[in-house]
């Protein structure tokens, strides 16, 4: 939640998606940047990982296990989770500063702001320091709380695959770590692949994050369906459509183009609906910000066409969200929007 940093230890990121995993080893480069220096990844299976959650342990630690093993890649990992069961909230306690007072007042305050009962969540928590409020000055705590039971199958299948883990982190937090560019101003942050994770932040700080079901992935399965293609293949054709071309320009079985197009069409309108709901309940809490822009990660950049459309239908200018070398295209044979919150997994925030 502050300016990125890479670890003392080597930590490769993970961030496992509906229907893929990546894994990225980054080094730190000038002006707190990174640079990916190992990137590897690989597609899952229909069912292991369903809406952001593991749904398979035993094949999920499988495909670990090979990618892992192909690519050589280190085995102590901080893995992200993306999910609709993960709840952050920003507290105003009492200004305090010591560390542990701070602790105690959010486990007291936790079980009025999440709703799960605390022995079945897990808490972490970061002091963003004191504030001026109306009410005087109050200690600001971002409280992030997930589901014990989620957690607990993610990290079994990580250790089952051999894997080490060294820290579990919202997907969201390790998005805005990656892509965030020293510029002011409030940024909605919109990764679309397996899941649709967005977050609104002020600088690094995050101050609001939701993840909507559905995204590049759900859209592929759909085309798959109604055309009767492989996932791999309905994958290929939407990023062959995309949404600049005229349809009728397009090479390839018209039938299929023409169902692409519709498919980019609705999945547009979709996500861009979740987004602009997202962004309207936010803004119903007091001391809310405005969004000057928005940075897309994530399959959906690979898609021609589908970032600019997906600006002009929620209203802001969009920028693609790329990392190091994967700002010039592809990396390791993966597409660089694949590659961004699996590299801000693997730096951490500066204390």
């Amino acid at each position: 939640m502050s300016r990125a940093r890479t670890a003392g230890r080597t930590v490769v990121g993970l961030d496992i998606e509906p229907g893929f995993v990546a894994a990225v080893q980054v080094r730190a480069t000038a002006g707190d940047g990174v640079s990916i220096e190992r990137a590897a990844g690989l597609p899952l299976g229909p069912g292991i990982v369903r809406d952001g959650e593991v749904a398979d342990p035993e094949a999920l630690a499988e495909a670990l296990r090979e990618l892992f093993r192909e690519h050589k890649l280190g085995k102590r990992v901080r893995i992200g989770v993306a999910n609709q069961r993960i709840v952050v909230r920003t507290l105003e306690l009492p200004p305090l500063q010591d560390a542990k007072e701070i602790a105690a007042a959010v486990r007291f305050h936790a079980q009025d702001h999440i709703p799960m009962p605390l022995e079945q969540a897990v808490l972490e928590h970061q002091s963003l320091g004191l504030v001026d409020t109306p009410e005087g000055q109050r200690t600001r705590v971002v409280l992030v709380a997930a589901r014990r039971d989620m957690v607990e199958r993610l990290h079994a299948a990580a250790r089952q695959a051999g894997l080490r883990p060294a820290g579990i982190d919202l997907a969201a937090f390790a998005m805005i770590r990656a892509l965030h560019t020293g510029e002011g101003g409030a940024t909605l942050y919109v990764s679309i692949g397996g899941v649709t994770n967005l977050a609104l932040a002020e600088g690094t700080t995050c101050v609001f994050t939701r993840v909507a079901p559905g995204g590049v992935e759900a859209l592929a399965a759909e085309l798959a369906e109604r055309r009767g293609l492989t996932l791999e293949h309905a994958r290929q054709w939407l990023v062959h459509v995309g949404l600049e071309a005229p349809a009728e320009a397009i090479s390839g079985e018209q039938e299929i183009v023409s169902e692409a197009r519709s498919v980019l069409l609705d999945g547009v309108r979709r996500i861009a609906d979740e987004v602009r709901n997202s962004l309207d309940f936010y803004r119903a809490q007091a001391g809310a910000l405005a969004a000057e822009r928005a940075v897309v990660t994530g399959p959906a950049t690979s898609i021609p066409g589908f970032c600019d459309r997906l600006g002009a239908a929620i209203g802001l200018p969009v920028e693609l969200g790329l990392v190091g070398e994967a700002r010039a295209g592809a990396y390791g044979g993966l597409e660089g929007g694949r590659l961004a919150v699996a590299a801000g997994l693997a730096v951490e925030a500066s204390p």
